[in-house]
């Protein structure tokens, strides 16, 4: 008997201690949202055009080479 109303007793200050922490009669405090400012990335000086028409270039310059080898 005695160890029953040690548990119960021990079960009723537990539960009581986590309603404790649930939250309270206050009402609750939004905070604003912080706002965090973003820099423009920093952009190449150099077009992505010109370094497709470089690569494209230097295909045809590489297919044109292989081709004066295969004739002699």
């Amino acid at each position: 008997m005695r160890f029953t109303t040690t548990l119960a007793a021990a079960t009723a200050i537990a539960l009581t201690s986590t309603t404790a922490f649930a939250g309270g009669v206050a009402p609750a405090v939004m905070e604003a949202p912080v706002v965090e400012v973003m820099e423009a990335p920093a952009t190449s000086s150099v077009s992505p055009a010109y370094i497709v028409l470089g690569v494209l270039a230097a295909l045809l310059i590489a297919s044109q080479l292989g081709d004066d080898e295969d004739n002699q």
